[in-house]
């Protein structure tokens, strides 16, 4: 059972400074200034915010069928990553496999606390995305269809309105409308996998749309050079991105300009699976598929190393990614997994380290350059202790 402790000690993560942080009713009470952390070095940080998790540790949410045990599985299992809010996402599959999905999920939150408290919805990966191979990536085309609010609907009724995030592609004829009255429920839209252009994202865009999934991923290998949906979607202002920093997805330049573009709605993500984590090998996926998971963590179709089948490494990973290249501080890395995507979807309260603050912290300690979780405290507890 997860310990109580109210006094934590360590430096702010953004200023450097030894603090002393109490706790009181789930929230960050105090703030004080010290002389000294005690020797520690340990970094206080807000805990980590993923918006896209498939899995982790050989737990898999897209799985037939799934079981709540594995949502909860999950969620404990993150926290050793610095993860306290999480939001399993289910990718492109048959409408009968969506609403057994939602359920179990909805399930895991009625049942088990540590599940409620970690999840912040659910985040539909699918299946409104495009047919077209690269920009479908490892999506089953069989289940790929158009935009369908009332099949939406459906589904969100199964999930006890838990659905928060949809990523489509609005390529599809009546995408704008889907996204209108998405957006008017409070589901935010976001685009990925897609072939849209230009003209069509700023639709989207327009009719609600509000964030991009892991821009630059899932796209085709060759694109115009001017005119396409990757730079249509850097340019619009009203947009978060989500990218994934593990050393495989981006090239450290797009990874540079991303975040010069996107200073303040630039969203890190781990597009985890429940190969995250394992020993690397030929593995099998829930939809008869082949992957590798090479010694570097490199998740790909087998056979096909350019093919990307999502990732192989945990958001704390992607922070390090970023801060040991030198292509952001690690407070501002921390921030876009932490901070900005809570606020992003909009969930109650508020990560920021100053009172008031929820108390959804993490201590990290840097070891020859790489971060480790020493403990976090979720909601005031401490749910993680190396």
């Amino acid at each position: 059972m997860a310990a109580v402790d109210n006094i934590i000690y360590g430096c702010d993560y953004r200023s450097g400074k030894p603090v002393r942080v109490t706790i009181a009713g789930g929230l960050i009470e105090r703030i004080d200034d010290l002389q000294s952390d005690g020797g520690s070095g340990y970094l206080i940080a807000p805990g980590l915010t993923d918006l896209q998790v498939n899995g982790y540790a050989g737990f898999d949410l897209n799985t037939e069928p799934l079981m709540p045990e594995t949502v909860r599985g999950i969620a404990v299992r993150l926290w050793s990553e610095g993860v306290t809010t999480f939001f399993p996402t289910l990718i492109t599959n048959s409408e009968g496999n969506m609403v057994r999905s939602v359920r179990a999920i909805a399930e895991a939150c009625r049942q088990w606390p540590e599940a409620a408290g970690a999840v912040g919805g659910i985040h539909l990966e699918g299946p409104f995305i495009s047919r077209e191979e690269g920009a479908r990536g490892a999506h089953p085309a069989e289940y790929v269809r158009p935009p369908d609010f009332e099949l939406f609907s459906g589904w969100q009724e199964a999930a006890g309105g838990m659905i928060r995030i949809i990523t489509l592609s609005p390529e599809w004829p009546g995408s704008a409308d889907f996204i209108r009255k998405a957006s008017a429920s409070g589901v935010i839209v976001a685009i990925g996998h897609t072939a849209a252009t230009p003209e069509q994202i700023r639709e989207a865009i327009e009719a609600g749309a509000t964030l991009s999934t892991h821009l630059g991923n899932g796209s085709h290998q060759m694109l115009p050079r001017h005119r396409n949906y990757i730079w249509e979607q850097l340019a619009a202002d009203e947009l978060f991105i989500t990218f994934i920093s593990d050393g495989f997805h981006l090239p450290d330049s797009v990874m540079k300009v991303f975040m010069r573009m996107k200073p303040e709605r630039a969203i890190l993500v781990s597009d985890s699976t429940n190969f995250t984590g394992m020993a690397s090998g030929d593995y099998s996926t829930h939809i008869g598929g082949e992957v590798t998971l090479t010694g570097a963590g490199k998740l790909h179709i087998k056979g096909n190393p350019n093919m990307l089948a999502g990732s192989g490494k945990s958001l704390l990973h992607c922070v390090q990614t970023l801060a040991l290249k030198g292509l952001t501080s690690l407070a501002d890395a921390l921030d876009m997994a932490g901070l900005i995507p809570y606020r992003m979807a909009g969930l109650p309260g508020d990560k920021l380290l100053t009172p008031g603050g929820v108390a959804d912290l993490v201590l990290i300690s840097k070891d020859n350059e790489e971060l480790r979780i020493v403990r976090t405290i979720r909601g005031g507890e401490t749910v993680f202790r190396l």
